[in-house]
């Protein structure tokens, strides 16, 4: 499989015009499948963030208010393959059990690491955050920019998408 990407990756270089063998693209298509690996890692099901849980009831935390979590994100436009990226916020309120805080981030990452469009990628999140933590109530907003109309089309600066998902 690796060799094929090699070969395809050479092609790419030489139908855009540049030489594959020119000495600073010479290990450009390693280089390439490398970060495929990477910044894909949300299609590795064994790669899935485990959610560390603590006991919530009254004799533990017995906490029942909304409990938020603020950070960014960065995916890849399934349509141009390019990236967006931006600003999350998760707020949820727990049932019988807790999160640790940077499993929401894991979460969030791991769902970003594949081709995706906001609005599915907004929704898998809350679904399997639900399917794991039975809260009473989740919400999440995404606030992104998309490099596909920033670098191409119609080419405007920093304009942002905004999706949210409530359960």
């Amino acid at each position: 499989m690796q060799f094929v990407m090699e070969k395809e990756i050479r092609k790419i270089l030489e139908e855009i015009g540049e030489n594959p063998d020119r000495e600073g693209l010479k290990n450009t298509p390693e280089r390439v499948i490398r970060m495929y690996e990477e910044i894909f890692r949300g299609y590795d099901k064994k790669q899935s963030p485990e959610l560390t849980t603590f006991p919530n009831d009254k004799d533990n935390i017995g906490y029942h208010g909304i409990i938020i979590d603020k950070g960014e994100f960065c995916s890849t436009c399934e349509h141009h393959m390019v990236p967006f990226f931006g600003d999350y916020f998760f707020g949820y309120i727990p049932e019988n059990k807790i999160i640790g805080l940077s499993k929401i981030k894991r979460l969030i990452d791991w769902h970003s690491a594949r081709l995706q469009i906001q609005e599915r990628l907004t929704r898998e999140i809350v679904e399997d955050f639900v399917g794991q933590m039975q809260p009473h109530g989740v919400i999440l907003i995404l606030k992104a920019r998309h490099l596909c109309q920033e670098i191409r089309g119609v080419r405007k600066k920093k304009g942002e998408m905004i999706t949210s998902e409530v359960y």
